[in-house]
This record gives C-alpha cells, structure tokens and sequence, in this order.
C-alpha cells in the first residue's frame, strides 16, 4: 500500500482496504506510513509482492509501479495519461451536492476556488463539473485557480470556456511555492471582489481551510456573506478552521474497500475495469461556514428555517402555513419562486436526507429510522425514499456500507 498516512483520505483508504482483507484475506500488506509524494521505496523494485494499491502522486513512482509489472490501482488520479486502473470519488456527485447545499442556503451568487488548470485530472474536472451545475441552474460562476499572475474574471452564465483565475496555492504537493502570505494576499483579494452573499465551493479541504483564512483577512463575515464548501471533510482542517468548515465526505473507507475488491480479482488474473470506477460521496458534513440563509423574503426565510428544524418530526406544510400566517396559495407560490420547489418537496427533501444519514451512519431498524426521519410509518418511508432515489432503503444501506458486509 503506497498510500500517504498523513491525510483523512488516505487514512480512510488504508482502512477501508484493512476491512477488505479482514473479509477476503488475510493479505499481507507492505505498508510504511508517509507522506503524500513521497518517493517510492527502496525495495519496490525487488519487492516479490502480488500486486500495488497507490496513491500516485507524479511520474517518479508512476514509473516505479509500472516497472514491477504487477497489477496495481491508482488512488489519486494526478496523471492525465497513466496506464493504471483509477479508483476514486465521483465528482459528478460531490459537486452536485456543493451545489445544491449553497443553492438552499437561497444564495444566487457562486464561485470556485481550486489549483492551477492541469495539475490534478480529478480537481480540473471538479472544477468544471460544479461550473456546470452552477450554469445548469442559471447563474454565473467565478473561478479563482493557482494562477500567480492571472486575476479573476466574472464568467457571464452563457460562457462554457473554463477561464482559470489566479487561486493562492498552499506549500504542499497541491499547490505552487509560492509564499502563503503573498497567497492569502491574492487570494482575499479575490474574496474581497465578489458579489455578496456568495456560496463558495473550494476543490479540496487544504484550499478550503485557506479560504477561510482568506476571508478573515479580507473582512468578509463567513458564513453571513461568504458560505464555504470543501471536498475531503478531514477533521483537523474542519475544525481548525475559524468559523468549522462544512466538507464532503468522499468516503475513503469504500474507495479503499472498492480498489481492494478489483485489485483482488487482477491478482488471479480477471480482468481489470475498463475505466475509471467512481464512488459515491458518503455525506455532506454540514458545519457553521455554510450556515447562512441569504432570503431577502422574512416569511419564506421564516419558513425555511421552521422546515429546517422541524421537519423530522413530521409536520405538514400546514403547520408551515400557519407558522407564517400567511393564505396557504401566496406562501406556496412564493415559496417556490425564492427556492425552486414547492413546501411539500422541501420537507421531503430535509426528511429523505436525514434518512440517508441515519442509514449510513447507526444500524437502526427501517421502523426506528422512518420515525426519526419524519414519516408515519416504513413502508410510506420506503417508497418516499425509492420515488426520491430509486433505491430501497436496504438497497442505498447495502451498497453505501459494503465494508460492513
């Protein structure tokens, strides 16, 4: 296992391939801890080993792992044109739920703050996919990446060309070398620049944590008139971060798990994936740099908040009407006006995402569970949860909790 112990992602990896040999092994596993980019072992090359799970960080120990002709998964996804299977977290969903956390916060107003265009495969992609759902939605997005001498531009929502802004790099693997002063310079002077109220999606949580910094240093209130997004959802960088930072869990435990299971099958000699295998995020952990609700409307932000903190215990959108006093047809076309759905669907949609969690996170019946969630009994909740997901409630449980298996 060529894979950093200095990060929470490749801690969860290291664990969720730990569950994996517990299962279907035992494996002995080669593994020394480290940093991300370190260079390969020594006794890689005459290493009598069966096959490589890496977090391949640059050419070096590309090259390194391919000249042992063993079969091997990549973990990272750096390197554009690596003749390795790649394992990892589907960017599509991650960014989709970024998105669809600011959006519900009321914002209008977005922005990406990522790493020089071409440096990582999987943060290039990131960035485009959040633009894309950000344009989808119909509104515009700014781009601050690590360019030092570039500025950032406003991209009109018509725009599909990624223009790359300058974004301050921290000194580490991910970024330039560039000195973090001059870099939280640059970069609050970007914060400082946009639009407010603004929802933030930064590529990964060092460049979150940093952002965070950055809006200190500019004077712009976080969350109250910047809310923050990271990827990664490392509990050090969370929690150091002055206000905690909401973050995206990739869930490194079943991308570990996953690149185990194929790297297995490659070792007797099945084939291995065609293509890249994504794995969906485990949850968006929420914490105060996201905790603003940008609503010019007082009674719809009113009710958002009722929904918000009650929905779970079962009201209806009667009990919101009322909470408001307002006649039931203006609340309900204004609601859907200022948010883009109906009441009805936002309860259900507080509901179902409280439900996901409970699924991924305890072992409680369906019946505990529907309760606690805010429907009146399982089976409503079971086919609620298949019309909003498409899967059964064990379904999402088994297939979000393989290594429990």
């Amino acid at each position: 296992m060529l894979i950093e112990s200095s990060r929470a992602l490749g801690r969860g990896m290291i664990e969720g391939i730990a569950r994996y040999s517990r299962l279907h092994g035992p494996w002995s596993m080669y593994f020394e801890p480290q940093g991300l980019g370190a260079a390969p072992p020594k006794w890689l090359s005459t290493w009598g080993g069966d096959g490589i799970l890496a977090r391949i960080d640059d050419q070096i120990m590309a090259d390194a792992v391919l000249a042992t002709r063993l079969p091997a998964i990549d973990l990272r996804g750096r390197l554009p044109e690596l003749k390795i299977p790649f394992i990892g977290g589907d960017n599509e969903t991650i960014t989709r739920l970024a998105f669809e956390h600011l959006r519900d916060r009321g914002l209008s107003d977005f922005a990406f703050c990522g790493v020089p265009a071409g440096q990582m495969r999987t943060l290039d992609l990131r960035k485009q996919q959040f633009v894309q759902h950000v344009e989808a939605a119909g509104f515009a997005c700014d781009i601050h990446t690590g360019e030092p001498t570039s500025s950032s531009k406003r991209r009109p929502s018509s725009n599909r060309q990624i223009q790359d802004a300058g974004t301050p790099g921290i000194p580490t693997a991910d970024f330039g070398t560039r000195g973090w002063e001059e870099e939280q310079t640059e970069l609050a002077s970007w914060v400082e620049s946009l639009p407010k109220p603004v929802g933030i999606m930064a590529c990964h949580d060092p460049r979150g944590y940093q952002l965070v910094d950055a809006c200190r240093r500019a004077s712009v209130r976080v969350p109250d008139q910047a809310a923050i997004v990271a990827v990664d959802n490392d509990p050090v960088l969370c929690l150091m971060a002055n206000p905690p930072m909401t973050s995206i869990d990739p869930d490194g435990i079943r991308i570990g798990y996953e690149a185990a299971s194929w790297l297995h099958r490659m070792i007797i000699g099945e084939p291995g994936p065609e293509g890249p295998v994504l794995i969906k995020p485990r949850a968006l952990v929420a914490r105060r740099s996201s905790d603003m609700l940008a609503i010019d409307d007082p009674d719809i932000a009113k009710a958002v908040r009722f929904i918000r903190d009650h929905a779970c215990e079962g009201i209806q959108v009667d009990s919101v009407v009322r909470h408001v006093s307002m006649s039931r047809s203006v609340f309900e076309r204004r609601f859907k006006q200022i948010l883009g759905r109906t009441p009805k669907a936002e309860l259900l949609r507080i509901q179902i995402d409280r439900s996901r969690q409970l699924l991924n996170e305890t072992d409680l019946a369906l019946a505990a569970i529907a309760r606690q969630s805010g429907f009146s009994n399982e089976k409503y909740f079971s086919d609620a949860f298949f019309r909003q997901t498409g899967q059964r409630p064990t379904e999402f449980r088994r297939e979000s909790r393989p290594a429990a298996l």
